[in-house]
């Protein structure tokens, strides 16, 4: 299965109270599912509660400055590295899936399902399909990846979140 969308920009309006998203306003996005499309909604942290029920996506961000120097991230040689850093680490299962959700929207990555995977390793047809991991190809590499779907809690998300700015952002203070 091959997931391949458009996110929009930020409408910089929150959706519950209609109020201008303002730079450096902290929000939360989520994108849900409407036909065949895929809709962006941005709520001010004020009305924040929990990601509505159709969301199949979150995040929190901030609202760019208007004059902030643009974020360069590291080249994607870098993240593979760094990924295949993570491997090995039980530790660290949780930053490697978002590094991971991260190389599936730079396009490094494509999601593949477990049969998909498994039948490209092994010629092995699944009786099923396992949702606690992530299938992923790498056309680069000519490789398939399963990782643990290990999504952080929050108490890890900002340290992940820093943790990998650090590491793979220029100038990243």
């Amino acid at each position: 299965m091959l997931l391949d969308f458009e996110v929009q920009r930020s409408s910089r309006r929150c959706a519950a109270t209609d109020l201008p998203l303002e730079p450096g306003d902290v929000c939360y996005s989520v994108l849900e599912v409407r036909g065949a499309d895929v809709i962006r909604k941005d709520f001010s942290s004020a009305a924040w509660t929990d990601p509505p029920s159709e969301a199949f996506a979150w995040w929190r961000t901030r609202i760019p400055e208007p004059v902030a120097k643009k974020i360069k991230l590291a080249p994607n040689d870098v993240l593979l590295e760094l990924f295949d850093q993570l491997t090995d680490d039980p530790a660290h299962q949780d930053m490697r899936y978002v590094l991971t959700l991260l190389l599936v929207r730079r396009r490094v990555f494509r999601l593949e399902t477990a049969a998909e995977s498994l039948r490209a390793q092994s010629g092995f047809e699944p009786a099923e399909a396992t949702a606690d991991v992530m299938c992923v190809y790498c056309p680069r590499r000519e490789a398939s990846y399963e990782v643990p779907a290990a999504m952080p809690d929050s108490a890890r998300i900002d340290e992940i979140q820093q943790r990998l700015s650090d590491l793979l952002i220029a100038g990243a203070e």
